[in-house]
C-alpha cells in the first residue's frame, strides 16, 4: 500500500504541477496582452486628445469667421445705403 499510495501522491503532484505551469504560462500571456492593451489605450488616448484639441481650434477659427462675414455684411449694407444716396443725387 506505502508504494501505490506513494505513486499516487506522486502522480497527484506531478499533475499540479502540470497545472500550475499552464496556469502560470496563462497567466505569462493575459499579462503581455494586458500589456499590450494598455498601451494601445495610451495611444488611442493621446489621439483623442489632439483630435479634441483639434476641434477647439476649427471651432475658434469658425467663431472668427462668423464674425468677419457679419462684419462683410454691415460693409456690404453700408455700401448699399451710400451707392443709394449717391444715386439719389443724381
Amino acid at each position: 500500500m506505502d508504494k501505490e499510495f506513494r505513486e499516487f501522491l506522486e502522480n497527484m503532484a506531478n499533475q499540479m504541477n502540470m497545472r500550475f505551469d499552464n496556469l502560470s504560462a496563462q497567466v505569462k500571456e493575459n499579462t503581455s496582452m494586458l500589456i499590450g492593451l494598455e498601451e494601445n489605450a495610451k495611444i488611442t488616448r493621446a489621439e483623442i486628445e489632439k483630435v479634441a484639441m483639434d476641434v477647439v481650434s476649427i471651432k475658434g477659427n469658425m467663431e472668427a469667421l462668423r464674425k468677419d462675414i457679419s462684419n462683410v455684411e454691415i460693409i456690404t449694407s453700408s455700401n448699399w445705403t451710400d451707392i443709394a444716396k449717391l444715386k439719389a443725387v443724381r
